[in-house]
């Protein structure tokens, strides 16, 4: 029999109860991007429980890094976040060149640096500009998207690939850049300015977008220690961390550059952070490219552990045997039965890869540790108690790539 309206109204647990109800928001919800889903206890619209529920996209990535070779898989790490895809291929070669304690040469390490600075501003942009649009500003997610645009066509001139470059390799690049690449990328440099001060603009001082985005989803700075929280998310808790100052790879421990931190820990603190840090990532390019050195992108190919260039695979038996026996045979990396973790500061935090080796050309174990999986877990902390309207807010804010939550 059920329960009728006075029933209702003369038991207050009973009320109470019936006001609690469960919404799946995602995977079709538009501020879900299609492949993410929350499930959602409510009561009335102010959320009392929030769980997150990943494997849409049944990727695999980590068992696919145990039957591809250390170059193969810079094909499927770029899909980890596609967003910056040339940052996950920095982070994995960074892990393979630890295993094989290769040296990479000065002019690799500053070519990286430049690109690995493009996909942060690459990604925040689309961070920035998707957060505003799930919240109703819709020009400022065009005009993050015409800089990304520009982006695309520097990934397309030094690799052949707008999306998915696949530049990396182990020890070096797919190859070297020349005087018209490092053209486009000063005149990125020039117009990328007036750009992020047209979306300062049109965000910063915007009533709309500053009343949904402040004071909610507050992370503490013991809370973004305690969880694990790493890159922006955290920097705009107070948590001053950065692997590039705290532990510098590549080049970055001959660059001058700033940690962007703030103490509010809430949606508007993280725009505003991955706002200004897109201006050191310009600071580091501009001065990047200016000290690029000469000399080769690859290590030493006597070490028969780095492709030969291409004008020795066609002008010398040499180079051609050493470029077949690296792509074709078996006769590839003898690496040393360890096992090394390794990491980087990806646009979106920590991005680290745990390699296991066997000695034969593939990790016989390889296992990634994306910075959106572990912030996707903090979601239910930060969404509990706050109403329906502000999920959009939160997911925003901590720019979850779904492609990085599968295993």
């Amino acid at each position: 029999m059920g329960l009728t309206l006075a029933d209702a109204i003369a038991s207050p647990e009973i009320a109470d109860r019936e006001c609690q109800w469960t919404l799946n928001f995602g995977p079709q919800h538009p501020a879900t991007h299609t492949t993410l889903r929350l499930i959602l206890n409510l009561d009335g619209e102010v959320i009392l429980k929030a769980t997150p529920d990943i494997g849409f996209l049944h990727s695999g990535f980590e068992k696919l890094g145990e039957h591809l070779d250390f170059n193969q898989y810079v094909t499927i790490v770029d899909r980890m976040n596609y967003v910056s895809p040339v940052a996950n291929e920095i982070a994995w070669h960074h892990s393979v060149e630890t295993l094989l304690d290769i040296e990479l040469t000065p002019r690799c390490k500053m070519i990286r640096v430049i690109f690995g600075e493009l996909m942060r501003i690459h990604d925040h942009l689309l961070a920035c500009g998707a957060a505003a649009l799930d919240l109703g500003a819709f020009t400022a997610f065009l005009y993050a998207f015409n800089q990304r645009e520009l982006i695309n066509d520097i990934n397309e001139w030094a690799s052949g690939q707008r999306f998915h470059p696949s530049y990396t390799r182990v020890g070096g690049l797919q190859r070297d850049v020349d005087d018209a690449w490092i053209n486009r990328v000063r005149s990125f440099l020039k117009g990328f300015l007036p750009a992020h001060a047209d979306i300062c603009r049109l965000l910063n001082r915007n009533r709309i977008f500053i009343d949904r985005c402040r004071g909610i989803g507050v992370l503490t700075r013991e809370e973004a220690i305690n969880r694990s929280v790493t890159g922006p998310v955290a920097r705009a808790s107070g948590v001053v961390r950065d692997l590039r100052k705290n532990r510098p790879y590549l080049a970055y421990d001959a660059i001058d550059f700033n940690v962007v931190c703030a103490q509010e820990g809430d949606c508007l603190a993280r725009y505003l952070v991955r706002m200004e840090e897109m201006l050191e990532s310009h600071k580091i390019i501009s001065w990047a490219i200016e000290h690029l050195p000469g000399g080769p992108v690859n290590s030493d190919v006597e070490e028969r552990m780095v492709l030969p260039n291409q004008l020795s695979v066609y002008r010398s038996i040499e180079g051609l045997i050493h470029h077949f026996e690296l792509n074709m045979s078996n006769r590839k990396w003898k690496p040393p039965v360890e096992e090394v973790y390794a990491s980087t500061e990806s646009p979106n935090g920590e991005l680290g890869f745990y390699i296991v080796s066997n000695g034969g050309p593939e990790a016989w174990r390889a296992r990634t540790r994306p910075p959106s999986f572990i912030h996707f877990a903090l979601f239910p902390h930060l969404a509990e108690g706050h109403t329906v309207s502000d999920v959009a807010a939160i997911l925003g804010s901590l720019n979850i790539i779904a492609a990085e939550l599968d295993r």
